[in-house]
């Protein structure tokens, strides 16, 4: 009986090491089939899984309530499994380089506990040749054993998208490779068993590291053109989101959008190739254009931010702009790599004091990450500026008579209020006064709707 055969039968379990964003969902969908142990060494995590929470918002707290999986952080269970999935993040240092220690560490906590007839299967997003030139020679010192005599091994790169409720691990071909036939055939026919649509085999486990790295690649080139773009049309006087809309017409236009590029995936991704390249002698000249422009948005966003308060007559230093949205996407509460704080610290640079409203963060991660305390909605008065930087469904509740109230009510020296008297402008049919500068970043309202109603508005 091979291994394959003794997973399902429930004679041997299946593990995963890193219970984030990426691996919860991965064991929750095994331990519908099969017996599963999740490792991770954030012990308050473990805890909060074994209550039945969900903190990623990912499978939801009754999945996580309900599921088999047995939840540790005991390296030592792991000794329980031959099949073992490694999903832990792989972020980049300051300077942009690699920053492998996650996998390194998780390699190190597999070794120590590897058992003969093993397949160790690493999910984390690497450079080509990572896995068998880093983690190899990890699992080989630290467990005294021969890779490809005592244990196999393969790479099968994450897709999941964060926060998508339509595109899961289920519904999206997943990409395998093996170190051999063997463990290719394993290892899919594992994988199989949750993903509903099918599994691709890769030629090697190159191929497949390197077909994870150039995804995000790709969709951040597009996104930084969409930039570029938008950067160039608001030179010329044009709304961005029209030209978009009007292209968009046409059958093979990519549907891109402008927007901020953050997180553990495409923000990160494209300098794990790029690492590569320069290790060989090539410079890249596209992938990191595109990374220069993406990030440098948030910046741009918040020079912008400025112009439009200095435009409205107001005091820059002072001020105080609300940013609705910190999480580095819309409807996951995930703030690694966020952009929106580049928009923050800007602004701080103005003397500008600045309050973050976002529902869907985890507020934990954003007070330990960047020191910043949340507010509710019901808290932002009086502000100058409002910026509206994530499109949370949440926030789709407000309208813009929500949005108008919390602005700072200015009055003229004869105590007239101006925001009564742009409310009288608008029924005698006047022009209305724009003072109120809204930024809204992924053009979640109307635009001429905004103006109409007195907002001094911009979008990307």
């Amino acid at each position: 009986m091979d291994l394959y055969e003794r997973i399902i039968n429930k004679e041997e379990k299946v593990s995963l090491i890193g219970l984030g964003y990426v691996g919860l969902p991965i064991a929750v969908a095994f331990a519908k089939k099969v017996n599963v142990i999740g490792f991770d060494l954030n012990r308050e995590k473990i805890e909060l899984y074994r209550k039945g929470l969900d903190p990623t918002k990912e499978v939801g707290d009754a999945a996580v309530r309900n599921t088999s999986i047995e939840f540790t952080n005991d390296e030592k269970k792991l000794r329980e499994a031959k099949f073992h999935i490694v999903a832990v993040p792989t972020p980049v240092n300051s300077d942009h380089t690699p920053d492998l220690r996650p996998v390194e560490s998780a390699s190190s906590i597999v070794g120590r506990n590897l058992a003969k007839g093993s397949i160790v299967v690493f999910e984390s997003t690497v450079y080509p040749g990572v896995t068998e030139e880093v983690c190899v020679p990890i699992l080989e010192k630290e467990s005294g054993m021969k890779c490809g005599i005592d244990f196999k091994i393969g790479y099968s790169p994450e897709r999941i998208n964060p926060g998508d409720k339509v595109h899961r691990l289920e519904t999206i071909i997943k990409i395998v490779s093996g170190m051999d036939a063997e463990s290719l055939e394993t290892i899919a026919k594992v994988y199989e068993l949750v993903v509903e649509v099918g599994v691709y085999r890769a030629e090697s486990i190159r191929e497949a590291e390197a077909a994870k790295v150039i995804e995000n690649s790709q969709r951040d080139i597009n996104i930084a053109f969409m930039n570029e773009l938008s950067i160039i049309f608001h030179k010329m006087g044009i709304d961005t989101k029209a030209v978009l809309e009007a292209a968009g017409t046409k059958w093979n236009f990519l549907k891109f959008t402008p927007g901020l590029v953050g997180g553990h995936c495409i923000g990160v991704d494209p300098y794990y190739i790029t690492y590569k390249a320069e290790q060989l002698g090539y410079h890249s000249q596209i992938i990191l254009s595109g990374r220069k422009i993406n990030d440098d948005m948030g910046k741009y966003i918040a020079e912008n931010i400025v112009k439009k308060m200095i435009q409205a007559k107001k005091q820059v230093m002072g001020s105080k702009v609300a940013i609705f949205g910190f999480t580095f996407k819309e409807n996951c509460p995930d703030v690694r790599n966020t952009k929106v704080i580049d928009i923050v610290q800007e602004l701080k640079e103005y003397g500008i004091e600045v309050q973050i409203v976002d529902p869907v963060a985890d507020r934990e991660e954003m007070f330990r990450e960047y020191g910043i305390k949340a507010n509710n909605v019901a808290d932002i008065k009086d502000v100058d500026a409002v910026v509206f930087a994530v499109p949370h469904e949440d926030f789709r509740i407000l309208s813009l008579e929500d949005v108008k109230r919390m602005y700072k009510m200015d009055q003229d020296s004869s105590g007239t209020n101006f925001i009564d008297e742009a409310a009288a402008a608008l029924e005698s049919g006047a022009v209305m006064r724009k003072d109120h500068v809204l930024i809204d970043v992924k053009g979640m309202f109307n635009r001429e709707e905004a103006q109409k109603l007195g907002f001094l508005y911009w979008r990307l």
